[in-house]
Order: C-alpha cells, then sequence, then structure tokens
C-alpha cells in the first residue's frame, strides 16, 4: 500500500534549517539539564519506597495526598491507574524511615475506613542499588550505540553506521530534553522508553540506508544528493504509514493510559516522532557530509 507517489521533495536541501533547530533544541535541554543540576531521577535511582494500592471503590488522589500529608512524608508522588481504584505511591528516600508503608497503610484504613484497601506492591530501593541502577542504565545505552555503530558498519559502511547513531543519539537527547523543560521523572520505564525508541528510530534508518544501497547500484551517474532525496522520496509513503501507525497507538496510551504510564508514553510519542524526523534530517545529511569529505580527500591526495 502506498499512502503516497512519485513525490520529488528535496529533503535533504532542508536538512540545514532542520539541523539547525535539532541544535538549538538539545542545547537548550543540555542548559535546562545543567541548571536543574541534573536530570530529575525517580526513586528507582535515588532510592525510595514504592507502595501500591487497590481500593474497594474509586478514590481522588487529592484526598489521598490531603490524608498522608499529616505524617511528613515530604515531596511524594501518587499515580493513578485508568481504573481510578488503584494507585501507586513513592515516598523519596529522605523522607522514607523504618516501617514507612505501614505508617501510610495504617492511616490511610483509618481515614478511609469505608474503602477497603489492599496492598498490591510494596518494594523498596536503597541509594546504593539506585547508584547501582544509574551506572547499569548509562552502561546500557553507551553499550547499545556502540553494537549497533558495529552492526550497521558491518551491514553497510561506517559512514551510514555514523549516520545512524549520530541519529539514534539525536533522539534521545531530544527527548530527555523534554523531559527537563517539563521536569518530568526519569525512571526505569522511561528507560525502557529510551530503548525503545533506539530500536524504532533504527529499523526507520536501515530502510532507508538500504534504498540508498540499491540506488546506489541503479543510479551510478546520479549526484550523492540525488541519490539520497530519491530513496527517501521512495520510502516516504513506508515512512509515514509505519509513523502513523505507532503515533496513534503512543498517544493513545499517553491520553488514555493513566498516570502509571504516563512517562513512559510521553516519551514514546516524542521520541517516534523525533525518530522519524532524524532519519531523513539528521542520518542521511551526516552521510552525505562523510561521503563529500573522503572524497575531497582523495582529490587532495592524488
Amino acid at each position: 500500500m502506498q499512502l503516497i507517489k512519485d513525490t520529488h521533495i528535496d529533503f535533504i536541501g532542508k536538512s540545514k534549517m532542520a539541523i539547525s533547530i535539532s541544535v538549538i533544541l538539545i542545547l537548550a535541554g543540555i542548559v535546562s539539564i545543567i541548571i536543574q543540576g541534573g536530570p530529575k531521577l525517580g526513586i528507582d535511582f535515588t532510592g525510595g519506597t514504592s507502595l501500591q494500592l487497590k481500593f474497594e471503590k474509586p478514590i481522588k488522589i487529592g484526598e489521598i495526598r490531603n490524608i498522608l500529608s499529616g505524617i511528613n512524608l515530604g515531596d511524594i508522588e501518587i499515580k493513578e491507574f485508568a481504573t481510578q481504584n488503584e494507585v501507586l505511591i513513592r515516598i523519596p528516600q529522605q523522607a522514607a524511615s523504618e516501617n514507612i508503608s505501614q505508617k501510610v497503610i495504617t492511616e490511610l484504613s483509618s481515614k478511609i475506613s469505608d474503602n477497603k484497601l489492599e496492598v498490591r506492591m510494596n518494594e523498596e530501593v536503597g541509594p546504593r542499588i539506585g547508584s547501582e541502577l544509574r551506572r547499569a542504565t548509562i552502561w546500557a545505552i553507551l553499550i547499545s550505540l556502540i553494537l549497533l555503530l558495529i552492526y550497521i558498519s558491518f551491514r553497510f559502511e561506517f559512514k551510514f553506521a555514523l549516520g545512524g547513531v549520530v541519529a539514534l543519539f539525536h533522539d534521545v537527547m531530544v527527548t530527555l530534553s523534554f523531559f527537563s523543560w517539563l521536569k518530568l521523572d526519569i525512571s526505569l520505564d522511561v528507560i525502557a522508553a529510551f530503548l525503545t525508541i533506539i530500536g524504532y528510530s533504527l529499523n526507520d534508518t536501515i530502510v532507508i540506508f538500504d534504498r540508498v544501497r540499491e540506488n546506489l547500484k541503479i543510479l551510478r551517474r546520479e549526484e550523492y544528493i540525488n541519490i539520497f532525496n530519491v530513496s527517501i522520496n521512495q520510502t516516504l509513503s513506508r515512512t509515514i504509514l509505519t509513523s502513523l501507525t505507532v503515533f496513534i497507538v503512543v498517544i493513545i496510551l499517553f491520553l488514555f493510559g493513566g498516570e502509571v504510564i504516563h512517562n513512559f508514553s510521553f516519551a514514546m510519542v516524542v521520541g517516534v516522532i523525533a525518530g522519524t524526523y532524524s532519519t531523513v534530517f539528521i542520518a542521511s545529511p551526516i552521510v552525505i557530509y562523510w561521503h563529500k569529505k573522503k572524497e575531497s580527500a582523495k582529490r587532495i591526495g592524488r
């Protein structure tokens, strides 16, 4: 199925403006992260207590927050599930103390005696474990990018690998920038979203690179830039259909999935847009720039 046929859009000609926008977004994000003293990390990385409670009847988050305000829990986070009678309470390490979970359960049970509650999950993360998770997360992302660099170099050429990995780094940084501006927590599920974005964006990039490789053999007399423009236009219908399908799913998750997966679905929404954009306007121009640089070096060396 082809949604769009026979387009002749000069994508590469618009890449300078697109790259400028990306650079501004990422730099603004880095400045925001520096001002805030780093990304806002959730208790998965900083330590704390997670308590998942299910009530017999629907309950409002505001009511729970008012009840718990009397036991000095600090800046707690309360998220509601889609069912509206189940909540996730996250207590930061600074406020967490011995039997803090039991204090929360006792306080809620006594103040809402007509709405029986059930403990679905009770987890504690110490600061040491949080620190280990931070290191593991950084290594997971770095190793995935290195392995992808090796894979694309093996399947195509190094210049394609470089363009692809820079595009993936771009997607993660843009998403991280939005999280910093909106002061959203980075938790393990958000890291899972980052890795999913990397996989999605890579798949889209490889489709275009594969078409470029085919066209390099078919259109030998064409200029390198023209071959990329032709390849992007030829795969444009597939790119739009795939991106639109994924975007519809993640936007539904974002709007109706509930507070618990709000950050995950938001990361996916931003990541899908950034991933589709970077395949065309980041990965491809970098490959072209690297090719031109190599060709210039060859001419100088003669």
